[in-house]
């Protein structure tokens, strides 16, 4: 088995939607990046190629390329999952935290676990979303921008 960690931030600015575990969020800001620039999908599939040693998304998937202009993280998600597989991993269980002051986002979190287990083929029952603000601390507490670690667990596969 192994641990994997990954940890992505972005920054919030107006005149782009609000994505946060493939569910767009109603809110007057959004997070600036080549993709749909959903921190807690990145931090997810950071955490998962860490785990099995496979570089990280940038390397994967790099901003410099047009073809990952605006495209949706889930759908990079997938192309990670088959990344493990061919590497003879598959997922145990995953949590996830999202930093940010406002929008709460409680509401959304079922929603997010949902879209992760349709991408990953998991249960529900193995992946965890939490969101907790910083109490007006730091960037994130400023809403200069939102955060979000993950933690996986991966096993080998017929190995």
């Amino acid at each position: 088995m192994r641990i994997g960690h990954g940890y992505d931030v972005h920054r919030l600015v107006p005149g782009r939607k609000l994505i946060l575990g493939g569910v767009e969020i109603p809110h007057h800001l959004g997070l600036l990046g080549h993709s749909d620039a959903d921190v807690v999908t990145h931090a997810l599939m950071d955490a998962l190629l860490g785990a099995a040693a496979l570089g990280d998304i940038g390397q994967h998937f790099p901003d410099t390329d047009p073809a990952y202009q605006g495209i949706s993280s889930l759908r990079l998600l997938g192309r990670v999952m088959d990344l493990l597989a061919q590497a003879g991993w598959r997922v145990e269980n995953l949590d996830l935290t999202i930093l940010a002051q406002r929008p709460k986002l409680k509401d959304y979190l079922p929603q997010m676990r949902q879209n992760y287990a349709r991408a990953m083929g998991l249960p529900v029952s193995a992946i965890s979303v939490k969101a907790t603000t910083e109490e007006g601390l730091g960037f994130t507490g400023s809403e200069q921008g939102i955060a979000a670690h993950g933690v996986v667990l991966l096993e080998a596969v017929g190995r």
